[in-house]
């Protein structure tokens, strides 16, 4: 018998029987696809009015792009696909960073820098996502973007912070939406490389944060949360939180409340060397925002408590803390630190200029425990005016100026310009 014809007959009847479903199972992958390219032109300016640490001033100007693209899922009970995002930073004027020289590592304000400390010219970065999906239920391993009270990532200069690990969402709960996961290293916004994890003020890198948590709509008005995360060898921190709308004198009102509690874990807890500071923190907070005609009003307050600032991943080259002070230039994040603030926002719709949004900001935080019997002050005052083109060849091409002023008893006073551009092309 001529077994290798045999096998070849047998391999043909097979592939014309799997060809079909394996050509079905693909078209959810490529139907549901979808792309865009992001566009972002930042410039940024920074004058340090005190201190005498390098630099006093920083200037630095960039072109990004960002290709995302986003499979659909295979058919069949379980959908797999696959997730990529690939993104490009171009210097168009830099001075760099002063004082980096033999740190080629460290980044510099938007650019990564050389060793003599002058900026890169160009820096890039492609990341891969795959993903399975049953039902309303969802696997993810590779580059995660996470917006979550227990980890936020980045977005404030060229291009966004990204994190590499796993992570499983579920809304199959009617009114109710699960995550968990575990990060394992994080790429800043000025790098090309993944590093592991730490706290700033630790020196030790760790390659585990664990997450679990979820939202539950209690009512249409009000969504109750709970996070858990915790940082390997240095702090375990929950999470509640709740937010209520209402409609109030023809406008809407809207309540925000967080707390956070946050406490040692493992070798900081120890005081081992290279951990920081022993990790013990309370974070709460209110925030009323008032919308009325295109007018929105806020106002809130939030009260540190413990012996250390709040903690939160930060690697040393931008971090968000969900916090309802995190602003332009500072945190407001110190160990008992009591924070008011207020802010005014106006959308020009309503006054026949759609497309343009101005906003201001004003903290002011006290009582910041820097050494016994020391209360140290701090504000910072944020300006924003933001325009997106409503139609003609320029079509929602997005202008975004802003004006930060910090001024400190715990950190350097600082004056920031930012000069953003934004564009979007869908490509699928």
């Amino acid at each position: 018998m001529n077994y290798s014809l045999l096998t070849r007959a047998v391999a043909a009847g097979i592939l014309t029987t799997a060809l079909p479903s394996l050509a079905s199972a693909a078209e959810g992958f490529v139907e549901g696809a979808s792309a865009t390219l992001g566009l972002r032109n930042f410039y940024i300016n920074q004058d340090n009015r005190s201190g005498d640490a390098a630099p006093s001033k920083a200037e630095e100007w960039g072109q990004g792009f960002l290709l995302d693209f986003q499979s659909g899922y295979t058919q069949g009970p379980v959908g797999f696909g696959l997730d990529a995002l690939g993104q490009v930073g171009i210097r168009l004027d830099s001075g760099g960073r002063q004082g980096k020289a033999d740190r080629s590592r460290d980044p510099g304000i938007v650019f990564p820098v050389e060793s003599d400390g002058s900026a890169v010219s160009d820096f890039s970065r492609i990341d891969f996502t795959a993903k399975a999906k049953i039902s309303n239920t969802e696997l993810k391993y590779g580059t995660l973007l996470p917006k979550l009270p227990v980890l936020t990532l980045n977005d404030g200069r060229l291009l966004p912070q990204t994190f590499r690990g796993g992570q499983l969402s579920s809304t199959d709960i009617d009114r109710l939406s699960l995550v968990a996961g575990q990060i394992e290293k994080a790429k800043g916004r000025a790098s090309s490389d993944y590093e592991e994890l730490r706290i700033a003020g630790g020196t030790e890198r760790v390659d585990q944060f664990r997450f679990v948590g979820g939202d539950y709509k209690v009512t249409d008005n009000l969504t109750a949360s709970y996070y858990f995360g915790e940082l390997e060898d240095y702090y375990r921190q929950h999470y509640v939180g709740a937010v209520h709308h209402i409609t109030l004198g023809g406008g809407k009102l809207s309540t925000d409340l967080r707390h956070f509690d946050s406490n040692a874990h493992g070798a900081n807890d120890d005081q081992d060397a290279g951990y920081g500071a022993e990790v013990d923190n309370r974070a709460s907070s209110i925030l009323f925002s008032y919308g009325h005609s295109g007018h929105n009003l806020g106002v809130g307050y939030q009260r540190l408590s413990g012996d250390s600032n709040f903690p939160f991943i930060n690697n040393g080259d931008g971090a968000t803390a969900y916090l309802i002070t995190d602003s332009q230039i500072g945190k407001f994040e110190r160990a008992g630190e009591k924070t008011w603030l207020a802010r005014y926002g106006y959308d020009f719709a309503n006054a026949g200029l759609p497309g343009l949004k101005t906003s201001a900001t004003y903290l002011r935080g006290k009582d910041i425990d820097t050494a016994p019997g020391v209360r140290d002050t701090e504000w910072e005052r944020d300006l924003r005016i933001d325009y997106t083109i409503q139609d003609g060849f320029l079509k929602d091409v997005g202008f975004s100026l802003r004006h930060a002023s910090l001024r400190s008893d715990v950190q350097r006073d600082r004056d920031e310009v930012r000069a953003i551009v934004n564009y979007t092309f869908t490509l699928l």
